[in-house]
């Protein structure tokens, strides 16, 4: 075969690529493939081979071609968008976009994992990984968000119980999971909150409902994700692999294996990957 049968990493399970090419369950081509009735480049296939693209299948004498999504390596970019911003890919009203400043990527095209609004900084995740994102978008994962929110004017502890115990906004109740403060002085003070659910401008409603009005607001962590305090507006960075295994995790996805050498959109190992800004 073509992949490197010494490399664990290469290429994707032939099963794999076959069912994505809808040929059948997984299940079900491991017992054909048992039998002898799946070939790999004039070869007969054997469980646990892998194939690339390029390689030749034949399921019954039969060329299956394969998908190319079966072959696209995961990304997962952190960015750190600035204010004034739009998550969107085209604005009709001239507005930039974060799009414009990501690194070029080939497997497919970035999604942003959930939004920010224009006047919102903080941590965008993004990812060329539509089930990924899907997963850690739907509500049923729960997954947290962290926001740094200056809030102008003194809070009461009244204000704080009614924020973590249930507000009723226009599209139902909500509340924080936590709130913590964070100090400040003067007429702004600055607090910590935690959600877990990402409703259209949830953490300002909030804050507004309970008749306080934001004038900063700054994503700081997305699950397992921390932006940190180096990055500078527009930079981004690739995910570790701690990062990266974490957030399939959240998502209710099983880890895989990733060749090395992924370049800009890969993970790395340990907690130091650089930022850095595209073009």
């Amino acid at each position: 075969m073509s992949a490197d049968e010494h490399n664990p990493l290469a290429g994707v399970r032939l099963q794999k690529a076959l069912a994505e090419a809808g040929q059948g369950s997984r299940r079900r081509i491991e017992e054909w493939i048992a039998a002898g009735r799946v070939r790999v480049n004039g070869r007969v296939a054997k469980l646990g081979d892998r194939v690339v693209a390029g390689d030749k299948v034949l399921l019954d004498g039969r060329a299956v071609r394969l998908r190319r999504d079966a072959f696209k390596r995961r990304r997962i970019i952190a960015y750190h968008k600035p204010e004034g911003e739009v998550v969107t890919r085209r604005d009709p009203e001239g507005r930039t976009t974060v799009f414009q400043h990501l690194p070029g990527l080939h497997d497919g095209r970035w999604i942003a994992i959930g939004r920010l609004d224009i006047n919102t900084a903080g941590l965008l995740l993004l990812t060329n990984d539509g089930a990924l994102a899907n997963g850690l978008m739907h509500p049923s994962r729960a997954v947290e968000r962290e926001y740094a929110v200056r809030v102008q004017g003194p809070v009461a502890d009244g204000v704080l119980h009614r924020l973590t115990h249930g507000v009723q906004l226009d599209d139902g109740e909500a509340r924080f999971e936590e709130i913590v403060a964070s100090g400040g002085s003067g007429f702004n003070q600055w607090f910590h909150v935690v959600l877990c659910e990402g409703r259209n401008r949830e953490v300002r409603r909030l804050w507004e409902a309970a008749g306080c009005t934001v004038s900063r607001l700054k994503r700081v962590r997305f699950g397992n994700v921390i932006l940190g305090a180096r990055p500078l507006p527009r930079q981004w960075r690739p995910l570790t692999e701690e990062e990266e295994s974490g957030l399939l995790a959240l998502a209710g996805l099983p880890a895989s294996p990733r060749p090395a050498g992924r370049g800009g959109g890969g993970g790395r190992t340990g907690t130091g990957s650089a930022w850095s800004r595209a073009g």
